[in-house]
């Protein structure tokens, strides 16, 4: 990284849930021993979670990141502001929040940092600092379901960050073709820590009994299509479970449906669990919507369920579909629920895990490429 320090604004805070960024981010800390790397979290919304009668929290502000294996401590640092008011009542939060974001980068003497930009929200961090920038996008914020006013703000941020990011990398084909029409980008698909998800793993102890169907991931309505998990565990009725292992970000009322209808949420696990309970699913699952959305991600599920190898029945969202054949079943919404019964009771079906998944060590290599050119090249974007 030629003594450059990186700062990440981050769709997600930095948890014991693993997600894209914290496996790069990881990568990138083990593999540059100089580099430094501060995390901006999203801001906490005390207001909003009194509306949603959630117990209302302020941010943690600027303190050290937890010990990672191989990483010597003060690399990592962490960024967690709060959000006092609606933006329509505080129209320079952002870009107040920006300015805390620089002044924090300050305060710890980060060198000359690239700005990895994974929220668009980094686009008010990049308009207040200049730094050089990689926009990595993981979501097609254009075609997500969204209220008026917040979707054209985002998409506003986005075009923004395409314009004036010196990189920008995108993690599934299809935002690769819906991003580089205008400009160069590169493909940085997710990927999997394949030994840690084939070394064997004793049962979890809150894994129901019997035959389970699982699946793994953020419980949110842009991805989980509740009304089918519903319909899934009917057609199950007693003879197996339905089991979500993920953060929960349902509605109150999805959540009360889900479980009425004897569905299991056992709620987020640590990265470091969850191959357990892909090793002991009788199958694995993913009903998922399948819309602009769900079609422009490339779900890491793909990849975990794919190294551990058990029997797979997923709706036919990206990735998935293409990877349909003897251990992958891509159903509609009107057979999903049936072909889910059919592979959990047809009996124990052997594990085959694939061969060619792609690991993060070489995603990190990837996206460790772009950062370097990013703080190379003296021009502002780099046409198609």
């Amino acid at each position: 990284m030629n003594g450059r320090d990186v700062v990440l604004v981050s769709l997600e805070p930095w948890d014991d849930v693993w997600r894209r960024n914290q496996h790069l981010a990881a990568g990138l800390l083990r593999r540059y021993p100089d580099v430094r790397l501060l995390v901006v979290e999203p801001p906490v919304d005390p207001v909003h979670d009194l509306v949603r009668r959630v117990r209302p929290r302020t941010g943690r502000g600027l303190r050290p990141g937890p010990q990672l294996e191989g990483v010597s401590g003060g690399r990592l640092w962490l960024l967690e502001q709060s959000k006092w008011l609606p933006r329509r009542a505080d129209r320079g939060g952002d870009r107040r929040r920006a300015r805390a974001v620089r002044a924090a980068a300050a305060r710890l003497a980060l060198r000359r940092p690239v700005l990895w930009a994974n929220d668009p929200l980094a686009a008010h961090v990049h308009a207040v600092t200049g730094w050089d920038t990689v926009y990595d996008v993981t979501d097609d914020w254009a075609s997500a379901r969204r209220p008026a006013a917040e979707h054209l703000r985002v998409v506003a941020q986005e075009d923004r960050l395409l314009a004036t990011a010196r990189e920008v990398t995108v993690c599934s084909p299809a935002l690769a073709e819906r991003k580089g029409g205008a400009r160069q980008v590169t493909l940085v698909t997710n990927g999997v820590d394949v030994d840690a998800y084939r070394r064997p793993l004793p049962r979890p102890a809150d894994l129901p009994a019997g035959p389970v169907a699982v699946y793994v991931g953020t419980l949110h309505r842009d991805r989980l299509d509740v009304d089918l998990c519903v319909r899934t565990q009917a057609a199950l009725d007693a003879d197996a479970r339905l089991v979500l292992v993920g953060p929960v970000a349902l509605e109150r009322t999805d959540v009360e449906r889900l479980r009425d209808a004897g569905v299991v949420l056992l709620g987020p696990r640590a990265f470091t669990d969850v191959p357990a309970y892909l090793q002991h699913a009788t199958v694995l699952v993913v009903p998922h919507v399948v819309d602009g959305f769900t079609d422009s991600l490339d779900p890491i599920k793909l990849y975990e369920y794919r190294a551990v190898g058990r029997p797979v029945v997923a709706t036919g969202v990206a990735g998935f579909r293409d990877a349909a054949g003897p251990a992958v079943t891509v159903a509609d919404g009107a057979t999903f629920a049936a072909a889910v019964r059919k592979a959990v009771l047809g009996g124990p079906a052997p594990s085959s895990p694939a061969d060619d998944v792609p690991t993060w060590a070489r995603q990190v290599t990837l996206f460790a490429a772009a950062l370097e050119r990013a703080a190379a090249v003296p021009t502002a974007a780099t046409p198609r």
